[in-house]
């Protein structure tokens, strides 16, 4: 996939997040909700994984009091979420991998599948499509102001963890840059990069087709694009990636 369809691709998702900030905060609210559980603890000084939820949610632009209120209801919350993966095709043969974090898995699994039917796709088994993804950390550095690319390459590269940076230069000045770490380094990275004064407009565990593919056809095309968008908006919903290398011609 070009640079230049990676980073409009990036753009295009983060243009959506903007506009959906709830979704952010539920999705992040479910996280942090289960590590207090699972944790045993709501305090993240001597729960771990309550420590690393709430790095993950403040990278992504999540207030300290939405953290605080969430962290305050998961200690009398009585849900039970599970995290289920769902893999399979949408329209023109695009594999696709939903994740979810959810308390009705039939609820869940009957969205899903009704999303792949109805739009050209096809629902099918753990491990259908999942070879062809590697999961990363992935951050995104990004500065309206511009960024300086040689210092961010020279820092970010001294940081353990870090397994590589790739800068956006398709304009003449630099806003946005990419951080790739294996997922559990993700945090530590997120946290070296702060205290260097830099910030984010996402960081997340992703994954990363080693192949893509490319639709033409614009009633694909359209299909793809609902199903994509109507996953994204189920709050059982954590995430969803696919191989289309051409995202910016979604409608």
């Amino acid at each position: 996939m070009s640079g230049h369809s990676k980073w409009n691709n990036i753009k295009r998702k983060k243009e959506k997040a903007d506009g959906a900030k709830a979704k952010v905060f539920t999705r992040f609210a479910r996280e942090i909700a289960v590590a207090v559980k699972e944790g045993g603890s709501a305090d993240p000084n001597t729960n771990s994984r309550l420590r690393d939820a709430i790095s993950k949610a403040k990278a992504n632009n999540v207030p300290n009091d939405n953290i605080k209120r969430v962290i305050d209801k998961a200690s009398s919350d009585t849900a039970a979420y599970e995290k289920i993966n769902y893999e399979g095709y949408g329209a023109g043969g695009i594999a696709v991998i939903v994740e979810t974090l959810t308390d009705n898995r039939n609820r869940t699994a009957s969205t899903v599948r009704h999303l792949f039917d109805k739009y050209g796709g096809n629902l099918g088994t753990n491990g259908c499509v999942s070879y062809m993804f590697t999961q990363k950390g992935r951050i995104i550095i990004e500065d309206e102001d511009g960024l300086d690319g040689d210092k961010l390459f020279e820092e970010a590269m001294e940081i353990d963890g870090v397994d590589d940076i790739e800068i956006d230069e398709s304009s003449d000045e630099i806003t946005e840059a990419e951080v790739t770490t294996a997922p559990n380094d993700l945090v530590q990275v997120t946290e070296a990069l702060e205290k260097m004064g830099y910030h984010f407009s996402s960081a997340e565990v992703a994954y990363i087709p080693s192949t893509y593919n490319r639709l033409s056809d614009e009633d694909q095309l359209k299909n793809f694009g609902t199903m994509i968008e109507l996953l994204d908006e189920d709050d059982d919903v954590q995430g969803v990636w696919h191989n289309l290398e051409n995202e910016e011609d979604l409608p």
